[in-house]
């Protein structure tokens, strides 16, 4: 893995965020870019000139972006530097606009092989662009997304499910996973949650002797569990091994595939999972 690129907002999750990346990246070969988007401080028109801000302590609020922006610069040089002392090798962004296009922006400039941000449950970025931009940075990236929720500390990424519904073919994803579980000293297990209200609309076998022709290792790694619904069944079978890590690919859906029959179990995932969260992206 060349570069990882983690959008960061200065919270707590930000600092899981990094230690999970740090997890997933090798000193040798790695480049931690730390992005920081900063949405410029617009005064209230309706303080006169002279008051004192709450908060601020100064009589002249026109200082307050500058100050804004000067701190949180300065919050990132920290950052850069705390993570180089400790033999990384790091570089920021500083950009001025909303997070999606900066790590739009980002992506497209430095091809990052992974994308690790947290999420915080208490208002931070992804929470409040639930469902657009956060959710489509997540679901449609060009390169894998790890999401970090509140509830995780990373220190290690022991015990990783995979979550498949053996719909499609995921090999190429798993020939990616497979290198990544080596790099982490990791242990795979296969879930398929069967739930009732679920299509089945290949057979299992089908894929499942793909993944095991390809990946030998695999035949004793596959978990089948019965559940009211498959995100239900994936959450309960990590709390019952104490996952590290949850492993999911994602593809591009029909209209009638996303609203009608089989709505995003990943999608769901993003804002409610309490397990680190993998997401692979499937080229059709």
């Amino acid at each position: 893995m060349n570069k990882i690129l983690i959008p960061i907002d200065f919270s707590e999750n930000a600092d899981r965020a990094l230690s999970a990346a740090k997890l997933m990246a090798d000193k040798e070969s790695t480049e931690l870019i730390i992005l920081h988007a900063y949405q410029p401080y617009i005064p209230d028109v309706s303080v006169m000139p002279g008051s004192v801000l709450p908060g601020i302590g100064s009589p002249d609020y026109s200082y307050v972006g500058v100050d804004l922006e000067n701190n949180f610069r300065h919050q990132l040089d920290e950052y850069v530097a705390k993570i180089s002392a400790e033999g990384y090798k790091t570089k920021s962004i500083w950009a001025v606009s909303g997070i999606q296009s900066a790590i739009e922006d980002a992506v497209a400039e430095n091809k990052p092989d992974l994308i690790v941000t947290g999420r915080t449950g208490t208002g931070g970025f992804l929470d409040k662009l639930i469902g657009s931009s956060a959710t489509h940075i997540a679901l449609h990236s060009h390169c894998p997304v790890l999401i970090i929720p509140p509830q995780a500390e990373p220190k290690k990424f022991a015990k990783v499910v995979y979550a498949t519904q053996l719909e499609y073919s995921e090999n190429d994803i798993l020939k990616e996973v497979y290198v990544l579980m080596n790099h982490l000293g990791s242990n795979l297990t296969l879930l398929k949650v069967n739930a009732e209200h679920q299509p089945n609309i290949q057979s299992d076998n089908q894929y499942l002797d793909e993944i095991k022709a390809e990946f030998p290792q695999s035949i004793n790694t596959v978990v089948y569990r019965d559940d009211k619904s498959v995100l239900d069944g994936i959450e309960a079978y990590c709390d019952e091994v104490s996952a590290d890590l949850l492993i999911m690919s994602t593809r591009e859906r029909s209209f009638i595939e996303e609203f009608l029959i089989n709505p995003s179990v990943t999608r769901k995932l993003v804002v409610d999972t309490h397990v680190p969260l993998l997401i692979y992206h499937l080229a059709e």
